[in-house]
């Protein structure tokens, strides 16, 4: 018990030094990243944390890409096949993405209708779906610089 105790003393410590970073250096960033659901405190600091800047991104498919939420294509002559989310881009920030998808998907109607329309298939595949629309979404709120706005079902 308390090494348990001192594990997690570690993990409180260090990520409470994290979150005071990036509220000192990205501040701004760190606030539009909270207005969307699905991403906490820890989250977005780690987002901040492990892709700095998100504006140095030219679009959804670099980012997708960096993040490993792109679709890995393997292609010799004639033949193509597609191996789902790529394995060449960095897990912490996909993980990140996936388990704040979940999230979204209690909170945003918008992305439950998503999530909604897409079942009765792969469970796997359609949350790596959610977390690259969240992913976009997170990037059109940093570009913008406007906060999210939880949409409405008409």
């Amino acid at each position: 018990m308390r090494s348990f105790r001192f594990i997690d003393q570690e993990f409180r410590d260090v990520s409470t030094l994290l979150r005071k970073y990036t509220k000192t250096h990205f501040k701004r960033d760190y606030l539009l990243l909270r207005s969307i659901p699905g991403i906490g405190p820890i989250v977005a600091s780690g987002i901040l944390s492990e892709l700095g800047d998100l504006r140095r991104f030219n679009s959804i498919k670099h980012l997708a890409g960096y993040v490993g939420l792109a679709p890995g294509i393997y292609q010799s002559g004639d033949t193509i096949r597609h191996t789902g989310v790529s394995m060449r881009a960095n897990r912490f920030i996909r993980s990140y993405f996936i388990e704040a998808s979940w999230q979204a998907i209690r909170t945003d109607p918008v992305i439950q209708e998503y999530y909604r329309k897409h079942q009765g298939k792969n469970v796997k595949s359609i949350i790596v779906k959610v977390a690259r629309k969240l992913l976009s979404r997170t990037l059109a709120v940093i570009k913008t610089g406007i906060p999210y706005e939880i949409g409405i079902i008409e």
